[in-house]
């Protein structure tokens, strides 16, 4: 690690389909990064007893920070959840990855539940598909000081992409200042996508900031009236790529459904779908994104 910096540490899991086919997303994601985990990054990996035992018999075999945790099934994403809310600094998560299979109905149990909500509160990044899991190595590689990978580059071309901004009601005035403090940086996507009364806001946050534009994000349905079931689509259909959903977890959701046909769509496309749910972890993916911008530009 250069600069003294810490190593990361990180919660693993995988769902059996990504974790036990030769193809499997946790090995298309660890296999390229091998060099980076063992000489570069060094992150401490808490890996989910059968994640860990796929790891420890082929990529990370003999790799001293790989640390063996119970199987879900006796309580092993329990002790997830402790090490995200945990007060001790030595012990707390810097980022969750829960490759997540769209089928395994074991993403729904309350531990799983629990994880993703405690990530949300305690503003832990979640990540859940393989494109946003490939995206952290390379942020997290930058913001520790090493090149960027210019075979990356296609990944942040945002003048090519189409991201959502969904916020539920508790959130939507923390989306408008989020917006508003990191406009620059979403101007520079090719489309803007929103539910309804979320799109209104930033609308009229754009027109302030430039009066002579078109609407600035294209307004979907509000939320309770499927405006999630319809950006869901556009993620399906390759439209959208990357998701900002500031979650409110304190309150009674009756759109659930909706927001879990959301985040399953992002789990149907792993292979190109990123998904963050709470302020400070998409703050600091604008914040290493542009690092990374700066990084790349020659001289």
């Amino acid at each position: 690690m250069p600069l003294g910096l810490p190593s990361p540490r990180i919660g693993l899991a995988a769902s059996e389909l990504h974790r036990t086919a030769p193809d499997g997303a946790l090995f298309r994601l660890l296999l390229p990064l091998e060099r980076i985990v063992r000489e570069e990054l060094r992150p401490e990996i808490l890996a989910l007893g059968q994640t860990y035992d796929a790891l420890a018999a082929g990529v990370l075999a003999g790799y001293p920070r790989l640390i063996r945790l119970p199987t879900r099934r006796d309580g092993g994403l329990i002790h997830l959840v402790a090490a995200v809310v945990s007060g001790d600094p030595a012990r707390r998560l810097d980022a969750m990855i829960y490759l997540l299979d769209p089928d395994d109905p074991t993403s729904v149990f309350p531990e799983g539940l629990a994880l993703k909500r405690e990530c949300v509160i305690h503003e832990t990044v979640f990540v859940s598909t393989l494109a946003h899991a490939r995206e952290w190595f390379e942020l997290a590689r930058v913001e520790c000081g090493f090149a960027p990978d210019p075979l990356q580059d296609t990944q942040f071309d945002f003048a090519s992409q189409t991201i959502a901004l969904i916020a539920h009601d508790a959130c939507k005035g923390e989306m408008v200042d989020f917006v508003r403090a990191r406009f620059t940086f979403f101007d520079r996507f090719r489309r803007r996508i929103a539910t309804g009364t979320t799109g209104g806001l930033l609308n009229d946050l754009a027109e302030n900031a430039s009066p002579a534009r078109a609407p600035w994000v294209q307004c979907f349905h509000s939320g309770p009236l499927g405006g999630d079931a319809e950006i869901a689509l556009e993620v399906l259909e390759n439209r959208c790529r990357r998701v900002i959903f500031l979650e409110d977890p304190q309150v009674a959701r009756q759109h659930e459904a909706d927001i879990q046909l959301l985040e399953r769509s992002a789990r149907i496309t792993t292979e190109r779908t990123m998904c963050v749910s709470d302020r400070a972890s998409a703050d600091a993916w604008v914040g290493s994104c542009e690092k990374r911008r700066r990084a790349r530009i020659p001289g």
